[in-house]
């Protein structure tokens, strides 16, 4: 079963964490499901990018991400060529180090 290591978030995951995830599954669900708050403003829609994480490590082992995504991420505080929206990319086999932006943009209001 992959791990994903979250790293330190002031707000989020102060000391940061290690988690089971399941192939397959969404990175945004494996986080939420182990007590990380991760904002998803859009409800998983690929309508915002609020979810907007950083994939330091193992971001070769996930599938492209489709234009509609790209489209979104394009609109994303601090992105980066390995940002994906966690409601769209899916846990492979590896492992995965990811690293949640201090800042999202979104609409409706802003995390500090």
């Amino acid at each position: 079963m992959p791990q994903i290591i979250v790293l330190p978030h002031a707000t989020l995951c102060p000391e940061g964490a290690v988690i089971q995830a399941k192939t397959g599954e969404l990175i945004l669900d494996a986080l939420l499901e182990n007590g990380i708050e991760i904002e998803h403003a859009c409800e998983k829609s690929c309508a915002c990018s609020t979810c907007h994480v950083i994939v330091r490590e193992g971001f070769d082992s996930l599938e492209p991400a489709d234009d509609l995504e790209e489209d979104q991420l394009d609109k994303a505080w601090g992105l980066e060529p390995t940002s994906r929206l966690s409601c769209q990319a899916m846990v492979g086999t590896s492992d995965l180090v990811v690293d949640i932006p201090k800042y999202t943009v979104n609409l409706v209001g802003e995390r500090h």
